[in-house]
């Protein structure tokens, strides 16, 4: 299951793990993308198969770490009806602006803010993203404001971000990438604490002047709690088989990094994000509708 529409960051990274584990293993395995309410539809969906190891989905920061401190109520809890696989990939969150901005580092954009109290403003895809959510990390570490501009997505932000009617934009890596490309934007800083491999050039927010800023999401495989634990194992060793293969962390290293980690590991990098996120969301009084 794949919470989220065919061709978005999910759906990608799950279809080029499920391909090539249905090449080596001879399993056939089949996309079922079930989009809507921030991905708690799909992710309701999986938390109510049956636990027997042949329905996975394809979990990310949203749905696991973030949805449960926005929303009041959700179909699902987590860590009770869900048993963590492996971690797939991280990618980190790109600081982007127009190509002609005169914002050349994260020091610019916060000297900026200083100076013009509330006025610069920085796009997301939506209230409550992780692109939100760590915009509003960085004005709370660099003690500024900036306005927040959500969009529906993506395409709608690129034509408003190259024309400069928004300062900046934050989103994942992997769509900034094609725009950097053209040279229509320039990125000038990641969210995470290393830098991006398809990028080593760009600083993080961390080497910028804020230290211990961090915020990287991920993607990783869950099944419905109560799995057997020998089912769990045998999924664990072939995803992980699969991403020590040279051409799928060539591939997923494109936008972050594939990093492979066992189901507690998993489980303890879940519980850390929500708290961590949850504070964001308080702090900040992030609502959505």
């Amino acid at each position: 299951v794949v919470p989220f529409p065919p061709g978005g960051g999910t759906d990608i990274v799950s279809r080029l793990l499920i391909n090539r584990m249905t090449e080596t293993l001879g399993w056939r395995i089949v996309v079922d993308n079930r989009a809507g309410a921030g991905g708690s539809v799909g992710m309701e969906v999986a938390a109510n198969s049956a636990p027997d190891g042949y329905t996975l989905v394809m979990g990310q920061t949203s749905n696991l770490a973030i949805n449960p401190s926005l929303y009041s109520k959700l179909p699902y809890v987590p860590l009770r009806d869900f048993s963590p696989v492996s971690l797939v990939s991280m990618i980190p969150i790109a600081i982007m602006v127009p190509a002609k901005s005169p914002f050349r580092s994260v020091a610019d954009l916060v000297a900026a803010a200083k100076a013009k109290p509330g006025q610069l403003t920085f796009a997301t895809t939506g209230n409550g993203t992780v692109g939100h959510l760590t915009g509003e990390m960085l004005q709370r570490q660099a003690g500024v404001k900036f306005i927040h501009v959500p969009y529906k997505g993506g395409a709608q932000v690129f034509p408003d971000l190259i024309s400069g009617r928004v300062d900046y934009f934050l989103a994942s890596l992997e769509t900034a990438i094609p725009q950097v490309k053209a040279g229509t934007i320039r990125t000038i800083a990641v969210t995470s604490l290393q830098r991006a491999p398809a990028m080593p050039d760009v600083p993080t927010v961390d080497e910028s002047g804020f230290k211990g800023f961090d915020a990287n999401p991920w993607t990783g495989v869950l099944v419905a709690a109560r799995t057997p634990q020998p089912i769990i194992a045998r999924l664990n060793t072939e995803i992980t088989r699969v991403l020590e293969m040279p051409d799928i962390r060539a591939r997923l290293a494109t936008g972050g990094a594939p990093v492979k980690t066992g189901p507690q590991a998993f489980v303890e990098r879940l519980k850390a994000d929500s708290e961590k996120w949850a504070r964001i969301v308080k702090e900040a009084g992030v609502k959505v509708e």
